[in-house]
């Protein structure tokens, strides 16, 4: 994948958060991305769907179906956010490759050790991204911190 592609891709994932943010949820979004094309979106529901685990980047993984090993070799996830442990453990248990992140200034996962793992992450450092997450933690702090685990 040509990294000419990343604006596309990371502008996608930023429309998943802004459709989470607009529905009351957390402003972070998600697409994977199998051979140059989007094969799940997804962004964080837990408040919409009371759910524990469905961050954007497992949501993601679920719209985009089941996938062959193979598959998800050839895959690449983008996250507007770095991706927490959960998330980043599910990337490691399916050998996706990459993680392109938009920003983890606001949230840092386990970028070290997904590293040492052999997951290549690229950090855009987006101040779109930084900016929504930025204002969504400044105004709703007890929110995010439950997302956390906080």
């Amino acid at each position: 994948m040509e990294s000419g592609n990343h604006a596309y891709f990371m502008a996608e994932a930023v429309g998943q958060a802004k459709q989470g943010l607009s529905e009351g949820g957390i402003p972070i979004g998600s697409v994977l991305v199998l051979d140059g094309a989007i094969i799940g979106r997804g962004h964080n529901q837990r408040v919409q769907k009371g759910s524990a685990i469905l961050h954007a980047e497992m949501d993601a993984l679920e719209n985009a179906g089941r996938l062959s090993a193979r598959e998800y070799q050839r895959c690449q996830l983008y996250s507007t956010l770095s991706p927490c442990d959960m998330c980043s453990g599910a990337v490691l248990l399916y050998g996706i490759p990459k993680i392109i992140i938009g920003e983890n200034r606001n949230f840092r996962g386990p970028e070290d050790y997904t590293r040492s793992r052999g997951v290549e992450l690229q950090i855009l450092d987006d101040e779109a991204c930084y900016q929504l997450m930025r204002d969504f933690i400044d105004s709703q702090p007890q929110l995010w911190n439950e997302d956390i685990g906080e």
